[in-house]
């Protein structure tokens, strides 16, 4: 099996390095000095108190790399928005792409189940989100038949070009878009298992991308606005207050395009706090001064319930808060449609 990874951050780079010391073939789309790191030194990966090194082929050229039958991106969202329509080399009839991404991904609200009602019919209620794919240029280029839906439950950050350093957690859900089961969803999970990672096939893929965003929906735009570790975010009365109204304002949201969330805010909150005080990655990304992805975490779902006629006064606020400091910062683009 032939595996590309598009992006050698923190995620991507996580993945491509352990493939890559697993012995697969595996090789990394990259550019700028992250490109030139890994040519130089190759992926560095830091675990457990341990540094070791992974060599494998990089490029800034798609081209160069050729058709995969397995390809990760790892990207963040503003990223692959341009990035998108030049990912075509890699593929082939038959390639996997399995977007590594945080929050609500272009292709969700297309591949969800319609039950029989006129709502769910809406072919607006249905078309593709503007929040995290304007135009449709994701769509296009990454058609939805060759996507496999993937939630990461871990932590890892880059602290500089070519560096991954591994935080905790080694959980990553794999499941097709419309849910069910699939040989494609195993043979994927079983080549990340290769890498060391808990790679678990889900029935119901879209379900759990909502459940991981309802988690850090509100935890991630706070600690970027703030600059708080997640303990003290957990810890302050009316933040704790607000998150918990955002939290059901989302719940309300998921429920009506069948995402049911079973859990209870404070019971969601009290996993987080078991974790201890960490920073996000999106405060990560404010700190290094990176583009923030405030459309996938929060923009889509004020858009979904936008369509849907669900109040969400508390995620607007989020939104409208986080958006305007990013701007400011020079972190969000600042003609991004309101």
């Amino acid at each position: 099996m032939k595996i590309a990874v598009v992006g050698l951050g923190a995620v991507g780079g996580l993945v491509a390095g352990r493939l890559a010391r697993a012995g697969l073939a595996v090789s990394g789309l990259a550019r700028g000095a992250t490109l030139a790191a890994v040519r130089e030194h190759g992926l560095r990966l830091q675990e457990g108190g341990q540094e070791v090194e992974a060599r494998l082929p990089v490029s800034a050229d798609a081209r160069e790399l050729g058709p995969q039958d397995l390809l990760v991106v790892a990207l963040k969202g503003p990223a692959l928005i341009e990035a998108a329509p030049a990912l075509r080399p890699l593929l082939h009839q038959r390639t996997v792409v399995l977007p590594a991404m945080n929050g609500v991904p272009w292709w969700f609200m297309s591949a969800r189940r319609r039950p029989p009602t006129a709502e769910a019919a809406s072919a607006a209620l249905d078309a593709p989100l503007g929040a995290v794919d304007p135009g449709g240029r994701i769509a296009a280029a990454l058609p939805l038949r060759q996507l496999l839906g993937c939630v990461v439950h871990l932590t890892c950050a880059s602290p500089e070009p070519g560096v991954v350093r591994h935080g905790f957690g080694q959980r990553l859900i794999v499941g097709e878009p419309a849910g069910g089961p699939s040989e494609r969803t195993e043979a994927v999970c079983r080549v990340l298992a290769e890498g060391g990672f808990s790679a678990e096939p889900s029935t119901d893929i879209r379900k759990d991308i909502w459940y991981k965003l309802w988690g850090n929906m509100t935890t991630n735009p706070i600690s970027a606005l703030t600059g708080a570790t997640t303990d003290r975010i957990l810890d302050d009365p009316l933040v704790h207050a607000f998150m918990l109204h955002a939290m059901a304002e989302a719940a309300a949201v998921g429920a009506r395009i069948g995402c049911p969330i079973e859990q209870s805010g404070e019971e969601r909150m009290a996993v987080t706090r078991q974790l201890g005080g960490f920073r996000t990655s999106m405060l990560q990304d404010a700190i290094a001064g990176r583009p923030l992805e405030i459309d996938a975490l929060v923009g889509a779902v004020h858009e979904i319930g936008g369509r849907l006629g669900v109040a969400t006064p508390s995620i607007d606020a989020l939104l409208g808060l986080t958006r305007l400091m990013a701007r400011e910062r020079g972190l969000y683009p600042a003609a991004a449609a309101s």
